[in-house]
């Protein structure tokens, strides 16, 4: 990571560099963030954001959200950071009663919460809230952990009360403040020398770390999340070589170095459970590579978790290229894991766009600089068993589709069908998260969150429609959804439209089409306007409204009378 000065050096590179997306965002905080906001301009230019920054006086954070005419209501913003420092905190604490003092936590974290529920309604805008790094009093010791009235006690409830109140808030996320300090270390988390000085309760050495964390979230709310894990095997899941020391002599479990690699599969066994992805690319013999996860006891992954298993002597980044375009997913939303720093520089070097960790030499050190990295950030979780047997599913499709030379005939012996519906409550939740994640098939890339979409649902001046689809091999689930904003009586405006990628050229996009028109003809509308606009990922849909029937109107706008249109041919039928 770049340090606090190359961060300040980017800044004067962000005004000549090309392709970098805006950002709005606002700062506020109880103590001096000026530096922080410093670092979160710099490394914007590395997550590849131009960011606009309203930063609020020194200390008026809480006149800032309770004034309705203050600078930060002046303009829109897609995010708020709230940094209330831990310092402040314990000023208030301390100034309190013996009473009182039990009674802490509780009304601090209303007022936190009180400024959440301001701000949403104001701007509408996602926040960030820095959590509260540890700082003990020193006056009771460890008794004070349990102690009601001790500020240990209250420190650590309000960090629960917090986190707890964030998970029942759509579109508000916790910034780990004290997850860094604890990686980094207090000494280098808070020089107290600046605190006093400046009321600066940051350093500088920790704010690059910050700023990351908080562009960590930014991206993956904006839809820019790794989804798949490719792992190596031999010296990776595993210590030794399974063709040469065989199924008893690789270390695992108890054995040699073994807890290393257990660990490790650990780590990526709870990352499939929460939706990534994962495959096996490794250079061995299929049969040879298979064997650990099929009979060795002390494996924690099996085979039923790898979405795709490669094992040849290819060479890797040819593998992994294959493994991508069978999954169907952007090449920058995977991670590549090996021991050997030869296939990890190759693949750095034919796929710039894969992220692939420089590995401690010290396997021991493997686990916990894996998990400090974040390398898969998310603002929402899916059901990670499904999705890996999607997968799964997709490359038998594949293997399937090679045996025909038609592809009409291969589309009707998928025997696909399709369901159309509009939005329920028992969707929200998936609705809101592929909005996020969905990039290269997303026409206007609107981000929703779950509140929003329940809000669009409810309101009679939308039309709504989620798809699903499932084939012969299996159920894609939610696919897609279109959301129509009625403009007037006759008119109405595709708001969104957004698929994943996962059912492209398989006639979807035209049964999605044609339910969308019977649906908006069903509701009066007799004409619908649709808008196409560009992003660094979704060129791919550039032309479809023409590819369908729309007439372009110019501003990157297409109109389609609803009257003259003709239904598309598909090989879906609707369930």
């Amino acid at each position: 990571m770049k340090s606090y000065s190359e961060l300040k050096k980017n800044i004067r590179r962000i005004q000549e560099a090309e392709g970098l997306r805006e950002i709005r965002l606002a700062l506020l905080g109880d103590t001096a963030t000026q530096f922080l906001r410093t670092a979160l301009l710099g490394y914007g230019y590395e997550a590849g954001y131009r960011a606009d920054i309203y930063e609020s006086e020194y200390d008026v954070l809480e006149t800032e959200i309770r004034d309705g005419s203050s600078g930060l209501y002046q303009s829109s913003r897609d995010f708020v950071i709230l940094y209330m420092s831990t310092e402040k905190a314990y000023d208030a604490f301390v100034k309190l009663n013996e009473e009182e003092r039990g009674a802490f936590a509780d009304r601090y974290a209303d007022r936190i919460k009180d400024y959440w529920k301001l701000i949403r309604e104001r701007t509408g805008a996602r926040i960030i809230q820095c959590d509260f790094n540890r700082v003990d009093a020193g006056v009771y010791g460890h008794y004070g952990n349990r102690h009601k009235k001790a500020w240990e006690y209250q420190y650590g409830r309000l960090q629960y009360l917090v986190m707890e109140a964030a998970s029942e808030e759509e579109g508000v996320f916790i910034l780990g403040l004290d997850s860094i300090q604890a990686e980094l270390g207090r000494a280098a988390f808070c020089d107290m020398r600046f605190y006093y000085d400046a009321r600066m309760s940051i350093s500088t050495d920790a704010l690059p770390a910050v700023a990351k964390g908080i562009f960590d979230i930014i991206s993956a709310a904006d839809g820019r999340v790794r989804k798949c894990l490719i792992l190596d095997l031999d010296n990776t899941l595993w210590g030794g070589v399974i063709a040469d020391d065989g199924l008893g002599g690789i270390e695992l479990g108890e054995l040699g170095k073994g807890r290393i690699y257990s660990d490790i599969q650990r780590w990526c066994l709870e990352l499939k459970k929460r939706g990534v992805i994962l495959a096996v690319c490794s250079k061995n013999d299929e049969d040879n590579a298979k064997e650990p996860f099929e009979k060795h006891p002390d494996m924690v992954l099996h085979m039923e978790d790898m979405a795709m298993f490669v094992a040849n002597w290819e060479d890797k980044a040819s593998n992994i290229r294959y493994i991508q375009q069978t999954l169907n997913i952007g090449m920058d939303s995977m991670v590549f894991l090996d021991d050997q720093a030869f296939e990890r520089n190759m693949v750095r070097d034919m796929i710039p766009e894969i992220t692939v960790p420089e590995l401690p030499e010290e396997p021991a050190e493997w686990p916990a600089y894996l998990r400090s990295l974040d390398l898969f950030e998310t603002v929402s979780v899916s059901e990670g068993a499904d999705r890996t047997k999607q997968y799964r599913e997709e490359a038998d499709r594949r293997t399937e589709q090679a045996k025909f030379t038609d592809v009409g005939e291969y589309l009707a012996s998928l025997e696909m069908k399709a369901c159309c519906a509009p939005f329920d409550e028992f969707r929200y939740p998936r609705i809101a998260e592929l909005s996020q994640r969905s990039n290269q098939f997303n026409l206007r890339t609107v981000r929703y969150t779950e509140d929003r979409i329940k809000e669009i649902a409810e309101s009679d001046k939308y039309l709504t429609l989620y798809y699903t689809l499932e084939d012969r091999f299996g159920d894609y689930g939610l696919v897609s959804c279109i959301i129509m904003e009625k403009e007037s009586e006759k008119e109405a405006f595709i708001d969104t439209w957004f698929m994943s990628c996962r059912v492209l050229q398989r006639g979807m996009e035209e049964f999605i089409i044609n339910c969308a028109v019977e649906e908006a003809a069903k509701s009066g509308i007799e004409i619908l306007i649709g808008e196409y606009i560009p992003t660094k990922k979704n060129k791919m849909v550039e032309k479809i409204y023409e590819k369908y029937g729309f007439s372009p109107v110019g501003d990157g706008k297409y109109r389609l009378e609803v009257g003259s249109f003709r239904k598309l041919e598909t090989k879906i039928t609707r369930s």
